[in-house]
């Protein structure tokens, strides 16, 4: 079974989180027991089930790259302003 990762994981709710653990725990026994065909479609819930989790973590990182665009025009904004004063 892959496992998401850490960032993703911190974002699902904990309802997802349940479920997750759940599905991860299923899966790892279908292995031990070689019937990778079954964890297979277990493996396909998984994904589907931390689909909006890395909806989430996609737009912390568009909201974190607006802000840096946002401060780095208000230094680039100040920086002109400081010219024209000396």
């Amino acid at each position: 079974m892959r496992h998401c990762s850490v960032q993703v994981r911190g974002l699902l709710t904990r309802e997802e989180l349940d479920r997750y653990n759940a599905l991860i725990e299923v899966g790892q026994y279908l292995e031990s027991q070689s019937k990778y065909d079954l964890a297979y479609h277990v493996q396909r819930e998984v994904d589907l089930l931390i689909q909006p989790a890395i909806e989430r973590l996609k737009e912390k990182g568009r909201e974190r790259d607006r802000a840096t665009e946002e401060y780095l025009r208000s230094k680039q904004e100040g920086g002109v302003d400081d010219e024209e004063d000396e």
